[in-house]
């Protein structure tokens, strides 16, 4: 079937729900925010603090990643599979059916994608996801590996994810991926946890029950997170602590005011009290001026000792556990170092030191050849410049994580320093103290520095908690009530002017606060709405004869609230019911996948793959038949890759002529898988074309017309998956890409696409094919196209047509790419 005809027989299809589309997404919500905000009638002051809140001047990162698709899985000593065996696939949006027999090695396989990511499997809550059980191999369990092939939309070469383990515990997996053009890197670098947690890509039996079975507050959680509300969230919680914080200083002011009036008045006899407990208990204001010439006006009675007491029962020392961590990070800083010492990355960096050192000299002294160091002539010319530069960039490349060690040395030493500090009056009795931790601020050699820092601090610390207990006593016994009582006073004041001066601010943070729950609450509404609405129209598609109509998916509660559940309506016969109670094991099951297949297809997600293992069980043939539209639907825009031993579901594809990539998996002695290609929509064109060819004595219009007409649906096909694969690694948009096919009417214009990306060029398509692949592939198209018409095309030697064909095919699916 052409794509022409495929889109055709869409249209013609019965209408029914709008079919979930995960391009069809709401913009990004920090420019839908943005927006309203400039819309909102609130005062400039609010908008200030929403803007701040919502980090308007932060640097915004990027997504975990572009598109990923699978391009290879190549699995050994993991679970049911022994020696190497490889699944090869086609990275691209597209259902593929891996099918075999029950312990043939699909699910091993399956596996082996969600552990290659995670370092987990699928497990029931209480269970530890570390925990493999028996998962590896008993006829090869020496070295067992996980390699994944990935191409990452707009890199011109796959990604390389590894998992290896160094012993038969499933925990002690370590994985790195490399990325063309970036390096090998830990996994946990990549940045794809976060996404993995809300948009998992992997689906097993195991999930599929605990979308149903698991705690409500599980239920709500695996879909609140798709909904992308983190930026109202963060914001949010900006402002409550900021308001919050402000809220406490009121509180403290207005709790401490009952015990500081119960304590003037026991000084009723001194007009101070009595002034005092005036300004701090007139109704509708208070009056702090008083208070502060009270403060100000203290008698100068033993002034100077007064004034040392106070500032030794005030004095602070460092902060031992700010220290603590300051000399950690540091020792584990030079403990790093200490450990790339004689590794090849540390004698990298020192040799580039040394090249770098003798490429200043040269440039300092062009005219000067000779060797400063041996005397030798006529050395340190041009071409010797050039290659020691190049020389010094890879080892500055192969050091950098030597570099990064001794950077991490400098950034500790330098945070150790700044926590060095001394206040502009030090009690007397702390000078000594005092002095040995500034001095620390002289030391410049890390280790030194650590450990003499580490010991100042506490026995300043010690000093200064032993200098402020006695000062305080001293104070207590001068018995002098009122300066002890002015203090309080004074402080409760600032206390009560901050509060006071916040008011303002106060009310801005609650208007603030308003504007974003309102916000918040309608745009959660609006993207739960399409979530509901993706979800219901999988159902309509899943559930075929079932009287039970799912007539509504909400969210009660909040992310922070004790109680919160997701809550599924559903209705049987038009009477309301609650949806898990009322469906059988195989509603459930589609259920499950209605709810499953919205929330991993998002467009906010990075993995343009799904992988779904044994989704038919306890479905009936329908809904078999229902299953398949929506895997095809959805492999319009995301690769699915499913495992299954069920032959209904490849058959489902066959009989509704669905376009699908069959494997074959199969399992020999000592655990030895292979994964054999058995069909795809190339190979599915040919291998018809060729049975024709095979078979003599039909009807001439069967040469003339369905012959090429077959040989020209592979090409098409072909032209397709090129022009995919083009579009992917020139970095463009996956929606332009499928819009640009679905305008694609003629075999003339797919082929242009994927030629030059330009459904446009479609004159330019038959100079172009013979500059790529010869004369011969232009006549080859020319009599595929010709099967079209009413003379249909003259094939003299069917069989060599089909093979020709077929070759030009395979050429063509590996398409250029032009820089």
């Amino acid at each position: 079937m052409t794509v022409t005809e495929q889109l055709q027989r869409n249209a013609d299809e019965p209408t029914g729900p709008a079919r979930p589309n995960p391009a069809e997404q709401p913009p990004p919500l920090a420019d839908l925010v943005q927006t309203r905000l400039g819309e909102a009638a609130l005062p400039e002051s609010v908008k200030a603090l929403l803007k701040e809140a919502l980090g308007e001047n932060e640097h915004r990162g990027t997504s975990p990643g572009s598109r990923i698709y699978l391009g290879s899985l190549a699995v050994n000593g993991f679970r049911g599979i022994g020696p190497r065996a490889r699944l090869s696939l086609s990275p691209r949006p597209g259902v593929n059916l891996v099918v075999g027999r029950n312990g043939s090695g699909k699910s091993s396989l399956a596996d082996a994608i969600e552990v290659g990511f995670t370092g987990t499997r699928a497990h029931r809550p209480g269970q530890d996801a570390t925990r493999g059980g028996h998962w590896y191999n008993l006829h090869n369990a020496d070295s067992p590996k996980i390699e994944l092939k990935l191409a990452i939309e707009g890199d011109t070469g796959n990604s390389t994810l590894t998992r290896t383990w160094a012993s038969q515990e499933f925990g002690s997996s370590e994985a790195t991926f490399k990325r063309p053009g970036h390096g090998t890197v830990p996994v946990a670098e990549a940045g794809w946890d976060t996404a993995l947690a809300d948009h998992r890509p992997f689906l097993s039996y195991t999930d599929l029950d605990l979308m149903l079975t698991g705690k409500p507050s599980e239920r709500y959680d695996a879909i609140a997170t798709i909904l992308g509300m983190e930026l109202l969230s963060t914001a949010t919680n900006r402002l409550s602590a900021r308001e919050k914080a402000l809220a406490n200083t009121a509180k403290e002011m207005k709790d401490a005011l009952p015990d500081l009036k119960e304590a003037l008045y026991t000084l009723g006899d001194d007009d101070r009290a009595v002034q005092a407990l005036l300004a701090v208990d007139t109704p509708g204001a208070l009056d702090l001026d008083t208070i502060d010439a009270l403060v100000a006006g203290l008698p100068p009675a033993d002034d100077s000792r007064l004034a040392e007491l106070r500032i030794e029962a005030g004095v602070q020392g460092p902060d031992l556990a700010e220290v603590e961590e300051a000399v950690r990070r540091l020792r584990n800083a030079l403990a790093d170092v200490e450990d790339l010492h004689g590794t090849d990355a540390e004698n990298a960096r020192l040799r580039a030191d040394l090249l770098e050192k003798a490429l200043d000299h040269a440039h300092r002294h062009p005219d000067d050849d000779v060797c400063p160091t041996c005397g030798t002539e006529r050395v340190l010319g041009r071409e010797w410049c050039e290659r020691a530069s190049h020389q010094a960039a890879e080892l500055r490349h192969e050091a950098k994580s030597a570099e990064d060690a001794h950077n991490a040395v400098r950034t500790a030493k330098r945070n150790l320093h700044n926590l060095i500090e001394s206040p502009q009056l030090i009690p007397a009795a702390l000078a000594g103290p005092w002095k040995e931790w500034t001095d620390c601020r002289r030391i410049t050699e890390p280790t030194e520095l650590a450990r003499r820092a580490e010991g100042a601090a506490k026995v300043l610390a010690d000093a200064c908690d032993t200098v402020r207990s006695h000062a305080s006593h001293q104070l207590e016994e001068r018995d002098e009530r009122w300066r002890a009582l002015i203090t309080r006073l004074a402080a409760w004041a600032d206390k009560a002017r901050q509060t006071e001066r916040d008011k303002p601010l106060v009310s801005d943070l609650r208007k603030a606060l308003k504007w974003l729950k309102d916000l918040s609450t309608e745009l959660r509404r609006q993207r739960m709405e399409r979530f509901t609405d993706a979800t219901q129209d999988i159902w309509q598609r899943l559930r075929q004869e079932s009287n039970v109509d799912l007539a509504a998916v909400s969210l009660m509660g909040s992310e922070k609230a004790t109680v919160r559940k997701l809550v599924m309506a559903a209705s049987v016969d038009g009477q309301d019911a609650p949806a898990l109670d009322v469906m059988s094991q195989g509603e459930l099951h589609s259920l499950a996948l209605s709810l499953f297949l919205p929330r991993a297809t998002t467009a906010d997600s990075p993995f343009g793959f799904l992988v779904i293992d044994d989704p038919v069980q306890s479905m009936d043939p329908t809904k078999v038949h229902g299953l398949a539209q929506v895997l095809h639907e959805l492999g319009r825009h995301r690769q699915i890759v499913v495992f299954t031993h069920d032959p209904r579901l490849q058959k489902a594809f066959t009989d509704q002529e669905l376009p699908v990539t069959v494997f074959q998996v199969t399992r020999g002695e000592g655990s030895r898988v292979k994964v054999a290609c058995v069909d795809d929509p190339v190979a599915q064109a040919i291998g018809d074309a060729r049975a024709i060819a095979a078979t003599p004595g039909l009807p001439p219009e069967t040469y003339s017309h369905v012959l090429p007409g077959l040989c020209r649906i592979a090409l098409e096909n072909a032209f397709l998956e090129a022009a995919w694969i083009r579009h992917h690694r020139t970095g463009g948009s996956e929606h332009d890409l499928q819009a640009a096919i679905d305008g694609a009417e003629r075999f003339q214009e797919v082929a242009a696409f994927a030629l030059f990306g330009d459904v446009e060029r479609g004159s330019d398509v038959r100079e172009e094919v013979r500059r790529r692949y010869g004369s011969q592939a232009c006549s080859l198209i020319q009599q595929c196209q010709k099967g079209a018409h009413p003379d249909g095309a003259s094939i003299p030697d069917p069989r060599r047509f089909v093979r020709d064909v077929e070759n030009l095919a395979q050429k063509i699916r590996k398409p250029e790419v032009t820089a």
